[in-house]
């Protein structure tokens, strides 16, 4: 017993000495979003301490990247996609809300942080639906909205401009978003 303890102690010092990253040792403001050197994603939890009192900890979900690990995702790409760093669990549930697929679709994103992209990706193939399917529906809903705010729509007077297609229009615009056949092959 005692050498399979000794063992335990060794490999984690070894994985500190190596450099190795491990989501339990992540503070929590840096733990959504991270990739552990397994792979495997981190995620935030909560907990009740021994005293009651709810408390945070970061913990390895059995989520795996495809594309990075030991990465911890930096503070633009945070921003560029609209995710929180206090992000409870990993779930698909923000890919039905129109403001966060607008960021997460927007090329800032999309184009420049695999990592947010990679997990989101791999929440819409669980769900049955492809990413770039959601972004392309997402531009392809922008583009209605660029017809009814042009000229041609002012046309209708000024109730044409109330209701929930003004408050889409106000969103931000971004160029195309890639086709499907930029998506990962079905499995």
């Amino acid at each position: 017993m005692s050498r399979c303890i000794l063992f335990v102690v060794f490999t984690l010092f070894l994985q500190g000495a190596f450099g190795e990253l491990v989501c339990e040792e992540l503070p929590v403001g840096m733990c959504s979003f991270s990739v552990a050197s397994s792979a495997k994603r981190c995620l935030l939890e909560t907990f009740t301490s021994g005293d009651g009192n709810p408390g945070f900890q970061c913990k390895t979900s059995e989520v795996m990247s495809i594309t990075v690990k030991e990465y911890i995702e930096n503070d633009g790409c945070v921003s560029a996609c609209g995710v929180d760093r206090k992000t409870f669990g990993i779930s698909s549930d923000s890919l039905l809300e129109t403001q966060f697929t607008l960021k997460l679709c927007s090329p800032q994103c999309y184009y420049n942080c695999p990592n947010i992209i990679d997990l989101y990706n791999n929440l819409a193939l669980a769900e049955g639906v492809l990413l770039p399917e959601i972004c392309e529906s997402q531009s392809t809903r922008r583009s209605a909205i660029q017809v009814q705010s042009s000229g041609a729509a002012a046309a209708f007077g000024p109730s044409a401009a109330s209701g929930p297609a003004s408050a889409t229009a106000d969103a931000p615009m971004s160029s195309p978003t890639p086709s499907v056949a930029c998506a990962p092959a079905p499995m």
